[in-house]
């Protein structure tokens, strides 16, 4: 996830040969997007150690020297689906609640977007992160702590969000936030795990009523919130 590097001897080759490099990071970017792609739906499914860059390769139609160029061992391309997988849960459950100014609808929109992101099964296996933790939890390792730091990040973001409702005055004042993130992440993964399970939908309206339910506990104005989670349906395809 660091930045792009620029320098002066990319800056001085010339424009005469800009045009063949930047067609070949281009391919290989696309590539890369490629197997990302694939891997994040495999691990969500079979776990990342299920990933191997022949396998993937085959799967593809790409060549084993062509996709170890790009991540070089297996680790690296669990590491980089890791990475992948944290920009595709932020674009679907971050994202769209920053649009809600701060307050208790904003909470809300977040853990919607959370229970719409696992029921439509954006990752084939349900909740990316919960399926990964799950296989590396008593782990150690640069992949254990990936998943580790994206979780972390996770809990420590419905937190701030909870504290910044708090802060504009939707909720409680005395409102234990760590508290009552930790609740509301547990009903959303209980339902993700049933779901997974058994194909369950009715999980999600019950962790989604159980969420809001909570948030109605605590909020300045429960008015501000709706009465029930709306539909939120697990595709049949799943």
């Amino acid at each position: 996830m660091s930045g792009t590097r620029t320098g002066g001897a990319a800056a001085g080759n010339g424009a005469g040969r800009a045009g063949p490099t930047d067609g070949r990071v281009e391919r290989g970017n696309r590539t890369r997007r490629l197997v990302l792609d694939r891997t994040m739906d495999v691990a969500s499914v079979e776990g990342l150690e299920g990933l191997s860059l022949g396998r993937i390769a085959t799967e593809l139609a790409l060549s084993k020297s062509g996709v170890f160029a790009l991540f070089g061992s297996k680790e690296e391309l669990q590491l980089a689906t890791v990475r992948a997988a944290v920009d595709v849960y932020v674009a679907h459950v971050v994202r769209p609640a920053r649009e809600l100014p701060p307050g208790v609808a904003r909470v809300w929109a977040l853990c919607h977007n959370w229970l719409a992101y696992s029921a439509n099964r954006v990752f084939r296996g349900g909740c990316f992160f919960c399926g990964v933790s799950a296989e590396f939890d008593a782990r150690g390792g640069p992949v254990h702590d990936a998943i580790a730091t994206a979780r972390a990040e996770w809990v420590g973001y419905v937190e701030r969000t909870l504290n910044a409702a708090r802060r504009a005055g939707g909720l409680v004042a005395d409102t234990d936030v760590p508290q009552l993130a930790f609740e509301i992440i547990a009903l959303m993964e209980a339902a993700n795990a049933r779901s997974v399970l058994h194909g369950e939908t009715l999980a999600y309206e019950r962790a989604g009523n159980g969420v809001l339910h909570r948030l109605r506990g605590v909020a300045t104005d429960p008015g501000a919130l709706p009465e029930g989670p709306g539909e939120i349906r697990v595709p049949e395809t799943a």
